[in-house]
């Protein structure tokens, strides 16, 4: 199972966790964005873009790890558009507060999970495994 993960570099240490945790776990990371410098020149950026668009296209599953930015947003529509499974992560509940969440979140192939870094991993494991049982 290939997965990406989007977050903001606030985040980093995070996203290198879920990362080995998934890695551990036999699934198979796209692109590892955490890899690179913040990009200073617009081919930096372009190249960077690239790369992460593929990533995201090429991966079966996409966690997102809030608070994100602008990128990984981007990166929520086109797994969106291109009918990815996605997990969503929060340490709290902010996600289902009107005030401050997004449309986005709360689409049938968008699961969302607040709590721990750790319960998170765990439910997306779990819920590719009952995804993958569903097919045989």
């Amino acid at each position: 199972m290939k997965f990406y993960i989007a977050s903001s570099f606030k985040n980093i240490g995070k996203v290198k966790y879920v990362n080995e945790r998934l890695k551990a776990g036999g699934f198979i990371h796209t692109y590892d964005w955490t890899q690179n410098e913040r990009a200073v020149t617009i081919e930096q950026l372009r190249d960077i873009g690239t790369k992460e668009k593929e990533a995201v296209m090429e991966a079966d599953v996409i966690a997102v790890l809030l608070p994100a930015g602008k990128g990984s947003h981007i990166e929520l529509g086109i797994a969106l558009g291109q009918g990815k499974r996605i997990y969503l992560y929060s340490e709290s509940d902010d996600i289902n507060n009107p005030e401050t969440t997004s449309t986005f979140y709360h689409l049938p192939q968008v699961e969302k999970y607040s709590g721990t870094l750790d319960e998170f991993i765990d439910f997306l494991i779990e819920g590719v495994k009952d995804d993958q049982s569903s097919y045989i």
